[in-house]
């Protein structure tokens, strides 16, 4: 998900009543919510996609479920000390309690794969014990209905405990609601999945090899199907009470071209990007190899997700 959404599911589990079990709580699990991408480092040594084969991956896995609440405890004990020593701790800070601080740092930071895990982009969530990848294929990652929910419902949990009444509930209330809009997208991604698994089966007689249903912005009643079968892919659209729209003839992909482990060899964008791509497509034009990835082949990406490399003659 998109660091906005990551803080605000922080400042929302804050809301329930978490945040007071420590002074620098709120900040804490806000903090902790995005700290696992502390991988977006990456770019700072890593050239064009090769990005894409490291992200999601280490800072996500379970010794950094561990390691990164532990960091970020005593970052925040420090900072406490630091201002007590210079006598500036705001009057209305309740003590900061070390293990209820890590408590808080721990379920902050589990947030953030979890969220991460929602979207079709992928993380390797048993990194580095497995580089598996994980999709949940059920929320767009950037979406506004979820802001909606969790910036609304922070305003209306705030003022109530401003006026002195029950927040906590009102903090609740405003996290069950965000739980039943994610349940309610993945049973969409399941029902749109078997639907077009079903079509697939009628088509060509076997099931495909692999069916996504892919969010799409502001519509979460809609998904962009995208499939695979042998050697043939394609899309078409899902819309939930909608009569399924016909399945295309797909496209031939070309994936088993050896040129690509070839590639793969000595490029190392090639490399990333095939470790990444779940969904990957081949096209060569003029000697250059393109690999693009099915699900992010809307032209409104760009080349973000596109590798060009060389091939050798």
């Amino acid at each position: 998900m998109d660091n906005l959404t990551h803080s605000l599911i922080g400042a929302a589990i804050g809301q329930t009543g978490l945040k007071k079990l420590s002074g620098l709580g709120m900040a804490t699990l806000i903090i902790a919510a995005n700290i696992p991408d502390i991988d977006a480092a990456c770019f700072f040594w890593l050239d064009g996609q090769e990005h894409l084969g490291f992200r999601r991956g280490i800072t996500h896995g379970p010794l950094a479920m561990l390691l990164l609440p532990l960091m970020l405890t005593a970052i925040m004990v420090g900072f406490d000390r630091w201002q007590a020593r210079r006598g500036k701790p705001p009057d209305s800070r309740i003590a900061v309690r070390p293990l209820q601080l890590y408590l808080l740092a721990l379920v902050g930071t589990l947030s953030h794969p979890a969220f991460d895990w929602l979207n079709n982009y992928g993380v390797r969530l048993l990194e580095p014990f497995s580089s598996q990848w994980f999709y949940g294929d059920s929320i767009f990652i950037i979406d506004i209905w979820m802001w909606v929910i969790l910036i609304g419902g922070w305003f209306w949990s705030r003022r109530e405990e401003r006026n002195g009444g029950n927040w906590r509930r009102r903090g609740a209330v405003v996290v069950t609601a965000l739980s039943a809009y994610i349940v309610a997208n993945g049973l969409i991604t399941r029902t749109a999945e078997d639907a077009t698994a079903v079509a697939l089966l009628q088509k060509y007689g076997t099931a495909p090899d692999l069916v996504v249903a892919s969010p799409v912005p502001l519509a979460f009643w809609q998904r962009e199907m995208l499939w695979r079968h042998g050697a043939w892919h394609g899309e078409h659209s899902f819309t939930l009470g909608a009569s399924p729209t016909p399945l295309d003839n797909g496209s031939l992909s070309n994936v088993s071209d050896p040129r690509i482990a070839r590639a793969a060899q000595t490029n190392p964008q090639v490399r990333a990007f095939l470790f990444w791509s779940r969904m990957p497509v081949m096209r060569v034009k003029d000697n250059t190899l393109i690999l693009t990835d099915q699900r992010f082949s809307n032209p409104l990406v760009g080349d973000r997700f596109t590798v060009r490399a060389e091939l050798e003659p």
